[in-house]
């Protein structure tokens, strides 16, 4: 009988496996090392955990390798067809910069060398009429040259086919008649928008990953299929869905950032079940915190991102904001004399002063152990701390030259931490539109516990929630997504001149092509759920607003005035003056996934009592603090800070007079006082 679901969620340094029994709803988790090859440390993680492969009903994976990739350049050699005239696309960009006043810092290269960006002379006006046809001797001399090259796969992007692909689709035939092994993705296809640099490098980026992905993905499947795994591999994506191997090949680049989309998923998730439709994910981990916001039950989403400056990638992404905040964080002084707080860390090796392999900064980790709020071991005993060595670098990094105390030195770096990650949660959340106190933070990672009273009080948010396996949260939100894919059409009509029939007809065309992609991974017709929404801008911007709208169109002047509204929430004015234009018509395609629900659990009465008890210093004061196991703490069991939670992947911080709460799904939802 297959009644286990499979979530493995492979990081830099571990890889998490999150497995749950379908029946009981009681999951267990399993950590491993990361391997150079992915695929070996996810195999070691299913044996180690004891897995049966023919007895699990879903496997989802969310994964970095094209993340990696793209960072990294391990690519293999992709080549670019283009329009005569417009090789250069890929590098004149924009012609902004990541840093305004940094005249010497310069854009990273293409993905893309201009030796493989080829030309075939065509073009396409901008009603997508046809003005000079495609040369076929020249794209098929081009084809010619790009075997002899070994390319492994193409881009294709020719000017205003997202109006009309019949050149790409045709310039695809003629490459794949001379190379049929090699991927071509085309820009009609991956991203049929106007934007001619945005269509250019998301297409790009999807050739040029599609290789490694498909390759990776095979043998994944291969190897998940010999142990007996007999359904599709899902793979988590960007935009908070999974999808199928058979999609990857066309949508490859929609993997990269897979891993941070699955904590917001699942911190949305825990949030409503503890009763709060608007949460603050704070994913805090070695290295780096992400930080996620999700309102009235859904993620905020975004088309403007990308893995390096200069080349967006524009599927649409839950929207995530990452900063170098995290445990290994080292504390360091700058010219002027203050003290910072990363970006730079000591990495999983050497790590922390604690870890006693030779590096003498101080980071996050050696302030929380100075402090007391951890103690002399992590991960089940597995990573022994020296309080000696976290002193030690405290009072040489920041105590001394501050004239400090180790405490106050510790106290002082972990508030600078803290700042900045509530400066991030500001990002998301004030900048946006949304008022913290409205939400509730959930606090995961294996330091997001540690931190996220502190952050919490900075912001005025009312409750904090620690689920009940922080470290492997994000392994978790693979378990609790959906297959879904994301289409769009370009509308561009101003909205006095609008007709509800014609933006009937646009939905309806790409509605059909949604559910032809859905059920070719074989999601029932039942199951299928379509939502529509219209982006839209006031006459003369540029930058336009997505508003969800009703099946079907009925009034042009009633989705007019919920963009009014939308506007004002998101940016605090509106126009109403002022003529509002149509951009595009988008609609997300879900493939509902049958959910196992996490176990509840009764209240017992009992009261535990805590394991040990020691010194613990907040607000540069030391108390006397119980120290509670997570295992021992029951459903409806509540204590008053200061109290340390410990367990396997995480430690949780209850600072003096906040309430905590354990409830039916073990979570720990700490009340914040202050």
């Amino acid at each position: 009988m297959q009644n286990l679901r499979v979530a493995v969620d492979v990081g830099g340094t571990f890889t998490d496996i999150c497995i749950m029994d379908e029946d009981t709803g009681l999951i267990r988790i399993e950590k491993t090392s990361s391997t150079k090859d992915p695929i070996e440390g996810i195999l070691g993680g299913v044996g180690k955990a004891g897995i049966d492969l023919s007895k699990v009903a879903l496997f989802s994976h969310g994964t970095t390798v094209a993340t990696n990739a793209l960072i990294t350049r391990r690519l293999p050699r992709t080549a670019m067809v283009c329009s005569a005239g417009f090789r250069d696309v890929l590098e004149i960009r924009r012609a902004n910069k990541e840093d305004l006043w940094d005249v010497y810092k310069d854009v990273v290269k293409p993905y893309i060398p201009r030796r493989d960006r080829l030309t075939v002379p065509e073009r396409v006006d901008s009603a997508g009429k046809v003005v000079e046809p495609l040369d076929e001797a020249a794209a098929r001399e081009v084809a010619r040259i790009l075997k002899k090259r070994g390319v492994e796969a193409i881009a294709v992007c020719f000017m205003n086919a997202y109006l009309n692909g019949d050149h790409e689709r045709r310039m695809r035939e003629i490459l794949l008649e001379a190379m049929p092994d090699v991927p071509v993705s085309i820009s009609s296809q991956v991203l049929p928008e106007i934007f001619e640099h945005e269509r250019f490098s998301t297409t790009v980026a999807n050739a040029a990953v599609s290789p490694v992905v498909v390759s990776y993905t095979t043998r994944l499947g291969e190897e998940l299929a010999s142990g007996g795994y007999t359904r599709d591999l899902l793979l988590l994506h960007t935009g908070g869905g999974v999808m199928t191997p058979a999609s990857v090949k066309d949508y490859a680049a929609r993997l990269a950032g897979s891993g941070i989309a699955a904590g917001a998923i699942a911190s949305r998730h825990i949030a409503s079940l503890c009763g709060f439709p608007n949460s603050i994910g704070l994913d805090m981990g070695g290295t780096s915190t992400d930080v996620s916001l999700a309102y009235e039950g859904q993620s905020r989403v975004t088309k403007d991102w990308y893995i390096e400056f200069g080349y967006p990638i524009r599927f649409s992404s839950i929207e995530v904001l990452t900063i170098g905040a995290g445990g290994g964080s080292l504390a360091w002084t700058d010219e002027a004399g203050s003290l910072r707080n990363g970006p730079q860390s000591a990495g999983a090796f050497p790590g922390p002063a604690c870890y006693g392999n030779g590096n003498r900064q101080p980071t996050n980790t050696d302030a929380n152990v100075t402090l007391g709020r951890l103690g002399t071991s992590l991960a089940g005993g597995k990573v022994q701390l020296d309080p000696a060595l976290a002193r030690e670098a405290v009072e040489d990094g920041v105590a001394k030259p501050f004239g400090l105390s180790a405490e106050e030195a510790s106290d002082a770096i972990l508030r600078v931490a803290n700042a900045n990650m509530s400066d991030a949660v500001r990002l998301i959340s004030i900048s946006r539109g949304y008022d913290p106190r409205d939400f509730a933070l959930v606090a995961f990672g294996g330091a997001g516990a540690l931190h996220g009273v502190d952050v919490a009080r900075e912001l005025a948010i009312p409750a904090v929630i620690v689920p009940p396996n922080p470290g492997v949260t994000s392994a978790l939100g693979c378990l609790l997504v959906d297959m879904q894919h994301d289409f769009s059409e370009n509308c561009m009509v101003e909205g006095t001149e609008a007709e509800p029939t014609d933006i009937e007809a646009r939905f309806a065309r790409i509605e059909r092509e949604a559910l032809d992609r859905l059920t070719h991974e074989g999601v029932a017709e039942t199951d299928i759920v379509l939502q529509r929404s219209i982006d839209m801008m006031y006459r003369g911007q540029w930058r336009s607003l997505a508003v969800s709208v009703p099946s079907p169109i009925t009034s042009i002047e009633a989705l007019v005035a919920d963009f009014h509204r939308e506007h004002q929430r998101e940016y605090n004015f509106r126009r109403d003056d002022a003529p509002v234009s149509f951009f595009r018509v988008n609609v997300k395609a879900i493939g509902v996934v049958p959910k196992a629900e996490l176990a509840v659990h009764e209240p017992t009465g009992e009261t535990p009592d805590p394991v040990s008890r020691r010194t613990v210093w907040f607000d540069n004061a030391p108390h006397d603090t119980p120290v509670f196991q997570r295992d021992d703490l029951p459903c409806g069991f509540s204590f008053r800070g200061p109290a340390i939670v410990e367990q396997v992947d995480s430690t949780v911080v209850v600072p003096p007079g906040s309430l905590a709460e354990v409830d039916k799904y073990l979570n720990i939802i700490i009340h914040v006082k202050g």
